[in-house]
């Protein structure tokens, strides 16, 4: 008999200090049902991160199995599901599965940093619904963002979690992959235990890069060790999968903290690894405190970029990362580089729906005075008026090319290139971060050309923008947003405290 997979997945990155996510962000982005849920994933270029695609495929590529799927929600960063929704997707969640039994397995996409209004754990929520339906024997695996916070029922639900290892995100398709692989060893009959350690760490989004040419690395580094160890005594043939959860610190919950994560045929297997890492993750302990650029320095850096044999440089304006619920529209560092004059630069994407319908309304060519945020009401996002010219305009899906989004299709609405003298900015009417130079491409811009390029994006810029600039041309600045890894800004009020880099006095008993 073919075994029959239930496939669902909710997830979404939320940002306790950002406004409600609603039915629409969901439907903005993914939202597929039943068939439709299944031929998206199976489409060359799906309207959907890459996981479920990257299960499915692998499952179809193993051999027959008969896939059930249920209900796919994501949506872009934002604050808490609203609760009425929210009970309306678990309700779906519940009545599918039960519609679907009998079930041989449950693969859930998940992201781990989700809240919804009234819970704070989505994820343990939806999961401990799945085992509520399916019963103790049925395998249940989920892969999880490795900005997961991870709670009690996230662990105690499945029997193994897979959390992305590469940040930028440029393996989700690899781990759903490896969700397909842990499916298939858990119907031949291996069974799991998981172990998992959190320290008093919550590390500012900035220095959690993976890559192995990046300047500071040190959640990298227990990613690496993980990997090592797996393959090594007496740890090789037991334990099937190690995940470091760096965490999201704007989720802002009890369970907050950079958390080891370690699958295991045997308990002590997975429990003696997991401490080990937490241990490596304490010594380096002081390498979570970010290093930012102060906005007079980066506006100096900008104006000398790319002249008398100086490097053309990406600012990353990772205050306003639309990644981590961010609104994509805050002004600082553009009209800092508008007042200081410089010129050469692209700047992207700023999320201005009402401008750039009001662009498209005049058309390519077309001179006016653009006014920036005048509709909007947040306290970091003011409004600019500066006169442009409309240089494009763009309507539909793009086809992404690299990073995050390769081989994906991402909808930016009625978006426009204006001109504002010297500093080309893409205004898009849908916010998503600037992760894709297909972002620029579309509007027919050259990236190789500019002198400055600044992007409303936290890390995954690096993954799409690195074939223009490596790291050392990257220039994290500090502005104002509700993004900002220097997390002093912020009001915590379910953080676990003390944390690094929070408090100067944090001790952890080692386990």
């Amino acid at each position: 008999m073919s075994p029959r997979i239930g496939l669902l997945g909710f997830s979404i990155e939320c940002n306790r200090f950002a406004p409600i996510a609603t039915e629409a962000d969901f439907a903005g982005r993914t939202l597929f049902r039943g068939k439709a849920l299944l031929d998206e994933a199976r489409a060359a270029t799906p309207r959907m991160l890459a996981e479920l695609p990257g299960f499915v495929a692998d499952m179809d590529a193993a051999g027959a199995w008969e896939p059930v799927p249920l209900l796919l929600a994501m949506a872009e960063p934002n604050g808490p599901v609203e609760a009425g929704f929210y009970r309306v997707l678990l309700a779906e969640f519940e009545a599918g599965l039960r519609a679907a039994l009998p079930l041989d397995g449950v693969y859930c996409v998940m992201h781990g940093a989700a809240l919804a209004e009234g819970d704070d754990d989505p994820e343990g929520t939806i999961q401990t619904l799945v085992r509520g339906i399916v019963g103790p024997d049925v395998p249940v695996v989920a892969s999880y963002d490795l900005h997961g916070n991870i709670s009690d029922a996230d662990v105690a639900t499945i029997d193994v979690l897979i959390g992305y290892r590469t940040n930028p995100h440029m393996d989700m398709r690899e781990r759903g992959a490896e969700s397909a692989q842990m499916m298939r060893r858990l119907l031949s009959g291996v069974r799991t235990h998981i172990a998992r350690v959190r320290l008093p760490i919550v590390p500012p989004t900035v220095t959690m890069l993976t890559g192995a040419d990046a300047p500071v690395r040190p959640y990298g580094e227990l990613i690496d060790l993980g990997q090592r160890r797996m393959a090594e005594a007496p740890y090789v043939g037991r334990v099937l999968n190690v995940s470091v959860m760096g965490g999201f610190a704007f989720a802002d919950t009890a369970f907050n903290g950079l958390t080891a994560v370690v699958t295991a045929t045997d308990a002590a297997a997975a429990t003696a690894l997991a401490q080990e890492l937490a241990a490596a993750g304490w010594e380096r302990r002081a390498q979570f405190h970010p290093r930012l650029i102060t906005l007079p320095d980066a506006v100096d850096l900008a104006l000398h970029a790319g002249r008398a044999g100086k490097p053309p440089l990406i600012f990353a304006d990772v205050a306003d990362n639309p990644g981590g619920g961010g609104r994509g529209n805050t002004m600082f560092l553009l009209e800092a580089m508008l007042r200081a004059g410089v010129s050469g630069a692209l700047v992207g994407i700023i999320h201005d729906p009402a401008l750039a319908a009001e662009a498209h309304a005049l058309g390519a060519g077309a001179s006016f005075t653009a006014h920036f945020n005048r509709q909007s009401a947040s306290d970091f996002s003011k409004p600019l008026h500066v006169r442009a010219t409309v240089v494009r305009l763009h309507q539909g899906p793009i086809n992404c090319r690299r990073g995050i989004f390769a081989n994906s299709l991402v909808d930016l609405g009625p978006s426009v290139a204006l001109d504002l003298g010297g500093i080309v900015v893409v205004v898009v009417s849908r916010r998503v971060q600037c992760a894709d130079p297909a972002f620029f491409e579309a509007f027919g811009l050259d990236i190789g050309a500019a002198r400055v390029v600044q992007v409303k994006s936290r890390g995954h810029f690096r993954g799409g923008f690195d074939e223009f600039f490596s790291h050392d041309q990257v220039i994290e600045v500090d502005t104002p947003g509700l993004t900002s890894p220097l997390l002093h800004h912020f009001e915590w009020k379910n953080l676990p405290r003390p944390v690094v880099p929070l408090d100067s006095h944090v001790t952890w008993s080692g386990t």
